[in-house]
């Protein structure tokens, strides 16, 4: 870095802070100074003389001379070497704003043997991310190591002492060596700065958020890199406080549970903030454990140890700080937290680095698992992600009630649940379960099943005690304890845990743990192939925080749907390695020895480009993540496949609106419907997930290249025809000067177009979605989406279903046309 950034943050006119960099007579010694920077949040910045400047990163709870700390420390803009010097006051309005006091200062040095080497060791380890030196200071001393945190993005790196004969295996608390009137003079100026600011810092609306979800994975790890928390059993609650004038607490499904924990609400009205903060509500049984059963059964006359623990902040007067790196989120919330006292309120702790021991205490306590969360992880409201990982101690699942059979024995009022969760679309049995209830909860339930009943069945599959059941309409959710999964796809001894209010049915899916060591090391496993991936919490797209690893999941989870539309066709890969906001590349010929083996291609002759181009060819899932991990947000396969390369397997014909409204191309689509519909043919409407449509044809590659564009130019040129004011098909757009593009020259051997179910480079993550003609006129293209698509599929019926059901006969159909005419 050089000092350009330093200064252009500055106004030298108003602080002291040095602008100059005096070149100090040439050396091996080299320097190190410790600042405490008590600003708007209290750090500690650690400086390293190096190539003429000082290297600096901030310490939010400063360095340490125990080497089991690991402090987080965020690499910031080079400073000038006369910063060694600067101790005082940085003035109200200035960038960093509040007390400078020099904490400790000194000489320091590589580990390496020859002092005339030091300057080129120690920028090879800055470079390569492992920067390790010697301190010789009056209160820190010995070897010490700054290590870059892999795959990170914002500059985050830890600051770590070796364990040397300087080292101490106390806590050490850096605060207890600050002169008192040091830690009073910070204090003073945050307080003033803060009297002046709050008229002004609680003025907007709070944004509504969802909260962030974890991957279950199978082993406990021990990470530097990773931190690790108790797992809660109770209910997820996100937490809105404006000013202690108006608090909420509402669940993941969006109910306000405000009025059903007035404990609770009575703490948070005690913050003087706007905030938004993630938190667990349980209670505690006489054991200390959590216990779900007392928590469903709670009401504020009782007496029961309900309890709330915070873990996470998203927002704070004005500002969303899902962005900020997690331990800084977390310094945050402490500070937050620590100037109120709470009744029922505690602070989430956790350990960093030691998840293995984390497990071992939750199954010696009995809590059900453990949180492991990336120490600088973005905050990624209601989407899963690789950087917060749960592993649990037993086995538990949601699931959906459908139906209950009758009593056996002495038992009242029901003998088993019949279950079911999600799965492509439709409910799935997973079994019965008939044990956990007490009388209370038998009666609870009965009364709730029995206002749902109906005659029929929600499933195909046949059900245990069948003959006895009385089936129910699939809105109540519960979870469940059980050993293992059957082969057949059932919970083997499940166990009714209780009620889950807080979800809704169409959120219950089967979950299934992956391999940690696989996760961890940014590999995923698809039908028996490995695939490493990189750079998963690079954002695709920055505005919407959409990171590559939630592409990725996107095509793995509906890779069924996409593959028959890629199935032997060659592909034109549109990579964005860095995101939609930056520039994009084409790439048609691959080299096969950078490719693993288990990856397709082949070669096909390029008459443009004289020689013959090596494509990739997508025939199953793991090929489809490959090439997400690539950066290919869209798939672009021919139209027609590599074995029979001159016939298309479909035509289409693409609506292109130039600046048109959306009603407008609606109109067009549906006057190109009616016309093959005269003629007896049979086709199918897609989102371009852009701007425009798509009309489909299949033609089962009966017909070749030159036929199949001949048949779209006729149909494009019959629906211009009808609708001449407003539509083209002139390719030239000074032409069509802004008409509706009816494009049938996408039916040319090698032309390319987005698949269906294909995410686009475009602002919201578009996806490209096959719809029925009938909805047509009650859609927009931004109603589907990576986020909005999982949960539109899951009770859809497909209408592109029957698409290869009925081979067309387009030479009848112009024949038809013929006569029509005449």
């Amino acid at each position: 870095m050089s000092l350009e950034k330093y200064n252009k943050k500055r106004d030298f006119k108003q602080t002291s802070e040095p602008k100059s960099n005096k070149q100090r007579a040439k050396d091996n010694r080299l320097i190190f100074v410790i600042q405490r920077h008590h600003a708007s949040h209290l750090h500690y910045d650690f400086r390293l003389e190096l190539d003429g400047v000082l290297k600096s990163w901030a310490v939010p709870k400063g360095p340490s001379l125990n080497p089991k700390d690991k402090r987080l420390a965020m690499m910031v803009e080079d400073h000038p070497f006369d910063y060694k010097d600067f101790e005082g006051e940085i003035p109200k309005g200035n960038y960093g704003a509040g007390t400078v006091y020099i904490f400790d200062k000194g000489e320091y040095q590589s580990l390496g043997k020859n002092r005339a080497d030091d300057e080129a060791t120690l920028r090879k380890g800055l470079k390569d991310g492992n920067l390790k030196f010697k301190l010789k200071g009056e209160k820190l001393k010995g070897e010490f190591a700054l290590v870059k945190i892999k795959n990170s993005e914002d500059n985050s790196w830890l600051l770590i002492k070796h364990d040397d004969e300087f080292a101490t295996n106390r806590k050490f608390e850096i605060e207890k060596l600050i002169p008192n009137e040091i830690i009073k003079a910070g204090e003073d100026f945050k307080k003033e700065t803060k009297s002046e600011t709050s008229p002004q810092k609680n003025t907007k609306t709070i944004p509504q958020f969802s909260p962030m979800l974890a991957k279950l994975v199978k082993q406990p790890f021990n990470n530097e890199e990773w931190l690790f928390e108790r797992k809660f059993d109770g209910y997820r609650i996100l937490v809105y406080i404006n000013n202690s004038n108006s608090v909420k607490l509402e669940s993941r499904n969006g109910k306000d549970y405000s009025e059903k924990y007035p404990a609770i609400l009575q703490d948070f009205k005690k913050i003087k903030e706007q905030v938004v903060l993630d938190t667990e509500i349980v209670v505690l049984n006489k054991q200390g454990q959590d216990d779900f059963q007392l928590l469903q059964d709670y009401n504020p006359s009782s007496k029961k140890d309900i309890r709330c623990f915070v873990f996470d902040i998203l927002y704070l007067n004005g500002h969303e700080v899902v962005d900020l790196p997690l331990l800084k989120r977390k310094s945050l919330l402490e500070k937050l937290l620590n100037q109120y006292s709470f009744d029922r309120t505690y602070l989430t702790g956790y350990d960093v680095d030691k998840g293995e021991d984390c497990f071992q205490i939750a199954k010696e306590n009995k809590w059900e698992g453990i949180i492991a969360k990336k120490i600088d992880s973005e905050y990624l409201p209601g989407r899963r992600s690789d950087s917060w990982l749960k592993i649990k101690t037993i086995q538990n699942q949601e699931a959906i009630i459908i139906g209950y059979t009758t009593p056996l024995k002495s038992r009242q009022y029901f003998g088993a649940l019949v279950l079911a969760i999600n799965k492509n679309n439709k409910l799935e049995y997973i079994g019965n379960c008939g044990s956990g209830f007490d009388e209370k909860m038998l009666k609870k339930l009965y009364n709730l099943m029995s206002t749902y009943k109906t005659d029929k069945k929600p499933i195909t599959e046949k059900v245990h005690r069948e003959k006895d059941v009385q089936w129910i309409e699939p809105e109540i959710i519960c979870e469940i304890h059980f050993t293992e999964w059957t082969k057949g796809g059932n919970v083997r001894h499940p166990v009714f845990k209780g009620l889950r209010e807080d979800k809704s049915p169409k959120d219950v899916e089967k979950e299934m743990p992956i391999d940690t060591e696989e996760t961890l090391e940014g590999k995923k496993k698809v039908g028996g192939k490995t695939i490493s991936l990189s750079n998963l919490n690079k954002l695709y797209w920055p505005k919407e925080r959409i990171s590559k690893g939630q592409l990725i999941d996107y095509y793995e989870q509906f890779a069924d749907l996409i593959l028959p539309y890629t199935l032997d066709k060659p592909m034109s890969l549109n990579r964005f390695p860095n995101g939609i906001e930056k520039p994009g590349f084409y790439q048609k010929n691959v080299e096969r020895d950078q490719l693993p083996n288990w990856i397709k291609t082949v070669e096909i002759y390029s008459e443009s480009a004289e020689k013959n181009i090596n494509y990739l060819v997508c025939n199953n899932a793991a090929s489809l993540i490959f090439l997400a991990n690539l950066g290919c947000i869209e798939l672009n396969p021919w139209l027609s496949s590599y074995k029979k390369p001159e016939f298309p397997e479909y035509i289409v014909i693409d609506i292109d609106p130039d600046g048109n409204s959306f009603d407008k191309i609606t109109q067009v689509a549906l006057v190109v419907k009616d016309i093959l519909d005269r003629i007896g043919v049979s086709c199918y409407v897609k989102t371009s997930g852009s701007t425009g449509l798509h009309i489909y044809i299949y033609t089962a590659q009966k017909y070749d290249y030159d036929f199949c564009k001949q048949f779209a130019e006729f149909i494009a040129t019959k629906a211009h025809e009808a609708l001449p004011e407003f539509t083209s098909v002139n390719r030239r757009t000074d032409a069509r000067k802004g008409k509706i593009y009816i494009d049938f020259l996408q039916n040319r051997r090698g032309q390319t177009i987005a698949a269906p179910y294909s995410v686009r480079p475009k602002p919201g993550a578009t996806v490209s979605f096959p719809v029925s003609w009938d909805e047509l006129d009650q859609i927009k293209i931004s109603d589907f989406n990576i986020f909005s698509v999982p949960h539109l599929l899951k009770n859809r019926v497909d209408p592109w279903s029957d698409l290869r059901k009925h081979k067309q006969d387009l030479e009848k159909a112009l024949k038809v046309f013929a006569k029509l005419r005449s």
